[in-house]
């Protein structure tokens, strides 16, 4: 799959987004080590630090799946010209080595960036060796 068909995916996602408070809907969807594709939309609840991003979502779909490494994830907002993940997903990111994170461009077009480049010095396990990569 393509990066303009995994944007294409995470917007059909994004069609199922939960979003009642802020009305900003956002769909994510990755690549697993083995091959398979997992979607997510973000889900909303009146008690925000509750509220699920759609990467989480599609995050969590993965492991649950069994998947513990993914190649590449997409995210796209329906309601907005570009997005980007916020902190908290880009460390869940970390915690399964996303090799790429594709974006829209303001135009449109996929734009595609490194965990490295969008969480410098990011935290990992100090088990593996190491506090940042």
């Amino acid at each position: 799959m393509n990066d303009t068909e995994l944007l294409a995916t995470a917007r059909a996602a994004a069609e199922h987004a939960y979003v009642p408070y802020s009305n900003l809907r956002v769909g994510a969807a990755l690549i697993g080590a083995s091959g398979a594709i997992y979607t997510g939309a973000n889900v909303e609840n009146a008690a925000y630090p509750s509220t699920l991003c759609a990467e989480a979502v599609a995050i969590g779909h993965a492991v649950a799946s069994g998947e513990r490494a993914i190649e590449s994830l997409a995210v796209v907002s329906l309601d907005l010209t570009a997005i980007f993940p916020c902190g908290q997903c880009r460390q869940r990111m970390s915690e399964f080595n996303v090799q790429r994170v594709i974006m829209e461009d303001p135009t449109g077009d996929p734009e595609c960036h490194s965990l490295e480049e969008l969480l410098p010095g990011r935290f990992t396990d100090w088990r593996r060796g190491s506090t940042s990569t």
